[in-house]
């Protein structure tokens, strides 16, 4: 897809109560495939996200829940910064502000259906979650590469969300955990072997599944889930201020 102009920035000021006052929408053309959230204290700021990662989080469903769309939703990346007039109850609720920022920006239109489709269970491992405990005052923060994930105050509800998009299928948080955890997760790409930059000690890194249980201390487990999926009915490029 062509886009003549090559940054687009957007001053939003928006409608008060459940909508951010202001926001900034550009797109990102660094070509990294890292991305980075954080959000706490009314002020959202996401980096190098696609819309359909937006649309995730800000309804709270994984990768394969979002069905429909021009395909640009998954190629084309955006920073958006946001900042809410009066700091929203928790995370969660800022994080659900997103919806009506999409929409006036992305003219994004939905409707929902329940489908059955190939999923994850994600439980706690026999001995039980091993990541560290965040402390109280922590707020969310999180990046991510094809091999790496590093978060901060992050719920297992959120760490479902998050692996969603790497597995290809939904993932359900079904651990009953409802704690914040700081921890770094490195697997093996389709189970390589990672090695040193001498060539000399091999360090094997398994696959996410057994990260995931080393690391973390929760596993999956393969299921078949009723799930409800987002279908997109409009979205739209932002037009330029």
């Amino acid at each position: 897809m062509r886009i003549a102009v090559t940054c687009i920035l957007l001053t939003v000021l928006l409608a008060r109560g459940g909508s951010f006052e202001v926001a900034t929408v550009r797109i990102n053309r660094t070509g990294s495939v890292g991305d980075t959230e954080r959000y706490h204290d009314g002020l959202l700021r996401m980096l190098n996200v696609t819309l359909k990662q937006c649309i995730r989080y800000g309804y709270e469903i994984s990768e394969p829940q979002v069905a429909g769309g021009p395909s640009w939703i998954n190629d084309l990346r955006f920073d958006i910064v946001a900042k809410a007039e009066y700091p929203p109850a928790d995370d969660r609720e800022l994080l659900t502000m997103l919806q009506p920022l999409l929409a006036d920006r992305f003219q994004l239109a939905v409707h929902h259906e329940t489908r059955t489709m190939p999923g994850y269970a994600l439980i706690a491992a026999r001995n039980g979650i091993r990541a560290k405990l965040s402390d109280p005052n922590t707020k969310f923060s999180g990046s991510s590469t094809h091999t790496t994930m590093t978060v901060t105050g992050c719920t297992m509800q959120v760490l479902a969300i998050r692996l969603s998009p790497i597995l290809g299928r939904p993932v359900v948080d079904m651990t009953q955990d409802t704690h914040a955890f700081d921890f770094s997760l490195r697997w093996a790409p389709d189970g390589e072997i990672q090695t040193g930059g001498s060539g000399a000690t091999a360090s094997e890194e398994g696959s996410l599944f057994t990260a995931l249980q080393e690391q973390v201390g929760v596993k999956l487990e393969s299921r078949k889930v009723p799930v409800d999926v987002l279908v997109i009915d409009r979205a739209e490029l932002p037009s330029e201020n």
